[in-house]
């Protein structure tokens, strides 16, 4: 009886191990991170779940995950062996934000400035605004008039020096300049994006240098 008392205890144990999941972090964001949790992957905000895993906080070095009650930090898994490795070339990532657009801080002439990506925009556009603050000499450029969903508006086409995202620079980027405050949010459009490589998949928008 007592050997069937050990191997009981045995079997018992080995289900109890079976049974922790096997967690990864594949991606790290501020406020997000991708989490692989027995083969399946996805992007979490602070404060979802997939399965009994819990994101409770992440950053750009680390994730903190709940699982079964315990937060434990968790790196970024660089040799996860399910197709995932460190990208090769320079690479940016953004997950979508909760107003379901991909919001991005891109470097432009030097300074920082906060864009929309728009795959709809034929090139980046900026406010008058925003450009004066960028010091850009935008009225150099060809003017011209844009149709805008409050009527035509007076613009100007300039080249921008570049425009960094992360590691991802391009240089001598059309954009167009509107005068006044519109938009109001600045777009990242296809001037920029048709010379770097991108793609949408789980919520998140990749960059990636060509």
């Amino acid at each position: 009886m007592k050997r069937l008392g050990a191997y009981g205890l045995l079997l018992a144990v080995g289900s109890l191990a079976w049974a922790q999941p096997q967690v990864r972090v594949v991606g790290l964001f501020n406020g997000a991170a991708v989490v692989n949790v027995n083969g399946q992957r996805k992007l979490l905000k602070v404060g979802q779940r997939l399965d009994d895993v819990e994101l409770v906080s992440a950053d750009a070095q680390q994730a903190l995950l709940r699982i079964d009650g315990r937060t434990q930090a968790f790196a970024l898994d660089r040799e996860y062996s399910d197709g995932y490795s460190a990208p090769q070339r320079r690479e940016f990532s953004v997950p979508r934000s909760n107003n379901g657009h991909y919001q991005v801080t891109a470097n432009v002439n030097g300074r920082p400035v906060s864009l929309m990506v728009d795959t709809g925009a034929t090139s980046v556009a900026l406010s008058g605004a925003q450009a004066d603050q960028l010091g850009i000499s935008y009225r150099d450029g060809t003017p011209g008039w844009v149709e805008t969903a409050s009527g035509h508006a007076r613009a100007w086409r300039t080249t921008l020096k570049q425009v960094r995202l992360g590691d991802v620079e391009v240089v001598g980027v059309e954009a167009m300049v509107l005068e006044g405050n519109y938009p109001s949010q600045g777009l990242l459009g296809m001037s920029f994006l048709n010379r770097v490589g991108w793609r949408e998949a789980q919520g998140i928008f990749y960059v990636q240098a060509r």
